[in-house]
């Protein structure tokens, strides 16, 4: 009998042990395509995400810092992308992150978003609009 619950308490430590906490995705990540890093941060009970390196942050014509001019916002328009926040409204929920969304600087749209951790290097980023099911994920890699 006492083999049984040493194994039970051993066995419950383990899996205690290796459940993902909230913070887990804190830190910066890189996207798969690699041109930008995203630092991910907690503010009070929300995860957010903000640019904090690019490859490329100057436009190559004017040699000034990029700016969101594809931002459906006339008004930030003229923010640089390089400290935008990408990421917002993220709730940690049984493993994963929800509630989120997602900003495309690319496009200028903005996606409701889901956040898994895959590994501790590894996220699964889910952009998508009204249904999961209808979306893209991406694949980040923590950046050391």
């Amino acid at each position: 009998m006492k083999h049984l619950i040493a194994a039970f308490l051993f066995l419950s430590f383990n899996i205690v042990a290796t459940a993902q906490k909230a913070e887990d995705i804190l830190g910066e990540w890189l996207p798969s395509k690699g041109k930008a890093h995203i630092k991910i941060s907690k503010y009070g009970d929300y995860f957010s995400g903000r640019i904090v390196w690019l490859e490329e942050p100057n436009d190559e014509k004017t040699g000034k810092p990029k700016v969101d001019k594809k931002n459906p916002d006339v008004k930030r328009q003229n923010t640089p992308i390089l400290g935008l926040l990408l990421m917002q409204g993220f709730k940690f929920d049984d493993g994963v992150w929800t509630d989120g969304t997602i900003y495309d600087a690319e496009s200028g749209k903005t996606y409701s978003c889901t956040i898994k951790l895959k590994d501790k290097n590894t996220l699964e980023v889910r952009g998508f609009i009204g249904i999961s099911l209808i979306g893209r994920t991406d694949v980040w890699t923590r950046f050391k």
